[in-house]
């Protein structure tokens, strides 16, 4: 599996989502993703299944200093002390030492972005993680961060799939050197089913998933899909070895005419 960099930041192009895996389907997931290749696994304090991704990663028999760790701080633990007790929260939970990589999970409704990217600093600074990023943010809160952080922002994780148009969030994130990291890349499995996905699947002896896999790959994504079935968490690593054509490429970006957006709440952003 190829990286991306960013920074000084290494990160595999395809990683385990863990979002809503709970209890024993997180930890055999983990698991069973690692042993299967994957060094790339994505948490978050939210998601309440750090205690059990942290078990997977033991139960994997796979050194830690081969698995790239992701986790998230919640909006509601953004203050400068707040961050720090929930990144250690993080470390003990997960049974780790140091994380590499700790984001933002969403942008603060009452915290600038400049305050609060400024205690994430500190939380790197302490030796808690390796590097930094955000998720959920916008282009105003990109810029907003990078021009009162002392340390490298390398990533911006946000939804990204063929329903959804994130060009110009891409580019603001490309102008700032960062990595785009898509969660839900595919479409919460809504876009398996279109037609043009199904046949080029067909033409390539794959399945629709690694088909959309490939794109977000060779757009320059780095993907984080979610499964606990054995075998298609093995097929959605299996994306190397062929190449879209820029006719297939242009076949999926159409599908963005659909323009859902499946991650919007209350807490989420004004988007762009």
């Amino acid at each position: 599996m190829h990286t991306l960099t960013a920074h000084g930041a290494t990160i595999p192009a395809i990683g385990l989502g863990t979002w809503m895996l709970t209890g024993e389907a997180a930890t055999t997931s983990v698991a069973a993703a690692i042993q299967a290749g994957y060094r790339h696994i994505d948490t978050a304090i939210g998601y309440g299944n750090e205690t059990e991704v942290g078990e997977g990663l033991r139960q994997s028999g796979v050194g830690r200093d081969e698995i790239f760790v992701t986790s998230k701080i919640p909006p509601d633990q953004l203050g400068a002390d707040e961050m720090l007790r929930a990144a250690e929260g993080s470390l003990e939970r997960l049974g780790i030492d140091q994380l590499d990589l700790l984001l933002i999970h969403w942008p603060s409704q009452t915290l600038s972005a400049a305050e609060t990217i400024r205690s994430l600093n500190r939380v790197k600074q302490r030796g808690l993680t390796k590097h930094i990023g955000v998720s959920n943010y916008t282009i105003r809160l990109l810029d907003e961060a990078w021009a009162a952080t002392e340390e490298p922002i390398v990533a911006n994780q946000c939804e990204h799939h063929p329903y959804l148009n994130q060009d110009k969030l891409r580019a603001a994130t490309d102008k700032h050197g960062m990595i785009f990291v898509a969660y839900s890349p595919l479409g919460q499995a809504g876009v398996l089913d279109e037609p043009e996905i199904k046949d080029i699947a067909g033409r390539f002896g794959r399945t629709p998933a690694q088909i959309v896999l490939r794109w977000q790959l060779q757009k320059g994504f780095v993907a984080i899909p979610r499964s606990t079935h054995p075998a298609r968490i093995r097929q959605n690593l299996d994306v190397e070895g062929f190449d879209l054509s820029a006719a297939d490429i242009a076949a999926i970006d159409e599908l963005r005419s659909v323009g859902t957006r499946i991650c919007d709440y209350d807490i989420s952003p004004e988007w762009d």
